[in-house]
């Protein structure tokens, strides 16, 4: 049974507001057959759109409903498609924009579902986190008084779902498109009383790119980025204090569970990117190191944070760190 034969969407539109019943009755609705057609979708996004009151259970069936209807019902089951994902873009923002939190958490739900889906739609949802923290603006400050130009305690856990969203099961490395974004948020921010976890992650993150750059198989996002507490004293915020925090803390064996891909390893890295590109028709941009060393050395001086990746690696792949050095032309002073 159909959403638009057994739920009045007329009379819902002309109350403008979604009340819990009306909830019930959608998710009975789809339960019923669990299918929901382009149309009903379509009427999904437009009562989010101008039923600007609703109870508190809309945000939930609205991202659950439409991750399904995305995810699993539009072919091919499980991927997302380029043009499934420019539909969904279309329809959650305007002008690189997400007005909303529940259009914010589809998007990641949708990536986190998702067995593949376009850097699109992973850069949607990490551009709305730099857009807050250095404008100050969009739906994640909305209310709020903070001060533009720092990372806080929650971007920082929100960072860490999108990119841990986009890993899914496999051993997916930090893509170009999420280093860039990490880049732009560590340099506007690099002077700014940030929460102690932004090091950890952007540290992580990067090394994370650096060594598959460098042909090494990554482990899972989630045991790469794992939270450890490298910086315990918030007055020590300098690249010497950073260094000795991170050398100091217990995690020299952090990047062992890294190793070089064999021949044959990276033979079939590349027929999977072929085959997800096949899938759906988006291109699958292999790390490369010389984009690494771009992205960290674009004004020719490293901010602390850059400062203690470099050190991070000297500890821990002196090797990998000795060649991203070279790239660098070893600079020596901090932002």
């Amino acid at each position: 049974m159909s959403l638009t034969n057994t739920v009045a969407f007329s009379e819902i539109f002309t109350r403008g507001t979604i009340s819990n019943t009306d909830v019930s009755a959608l998710r009975r609705s789809f339960y019923d057959d669990g299918a929901i057609t382009a149309e009903e979708a379509e009427q999904l996004f437009k009562l989010n759109d101008t039923c600007r009151v609703s109870d508190i259970d809309w945000a939930d069936c609205f991202v659950e409903m439409l991750t399904d209807y995305v995810v699993h019902q539009v072919k091919p089951e499980g991927y997302v498609t380029a043009e499934n994902a420019s539909w969904l873009i279309a329809r959650i923002s305007k002008d690189g924009r997400i007005e909303s939190k529940t259009e914010l958490e589809l998007a990641i739900n949708i990536v986190d579902k998702a067995r593949w889906c376009p850097p699109s739609l992973v850069t949607l949802a990490l551009e709305q986190v730099k857009c807050a923290v250095i404008n100050n603006e969009g739906p994640l400050r909305s209310g709020k008084s903070m001060t533009a130009g720092m990372v806080t305690e929650s971007e920082v856990e929100l960072l860490k779902r999108i990119l841990y969203a986009f890993g899914g099961e496999g051993n997916i490395a930090i893509t170009h498109t999420e280093a860039s974004i990490l880049c732009e948020i560590n340099d506007a921010t690099a002077g700014a009383e940030n929460a102690e976890s932004w090091r950890d992650l952007y540290v992580k993150a990067m090394a994370n790119a650096v060594m598959s750059a460098s042909g090494y198989k990554v482990p899972s996002r989630e045991q790469a980025l794992a939270r450890e507490m490298w910086l315990e004293r918030r007055g020590e915020a300098g690249p010497a204090a950073a260094f000795g925090s991170i050398i100091g803390s217990g995690l020299g064996g952090v990047l062992a569970a890294y190793r070089e891909l064999s021949g044959e390893e990276q033979a079939m890295a590349q027929l999977e990117r072929q085959r997800i590109e096949i899938i759906t028709a988006e291109e699958v941009t292999p790390a490369e190191a010389n984009w690494i060393s771009q992205l960290l050395n674009r004004d020719g001086r490293l901010t602390p944070n850059e400062l203690a990746l470099v050190e991070f690696l000297k500890e821990n792949s002196p090797k990998v760190a000795s060649g991203l050095l070279t790239s660098l032309n070893r600079p020596q002073s901090a932002a």
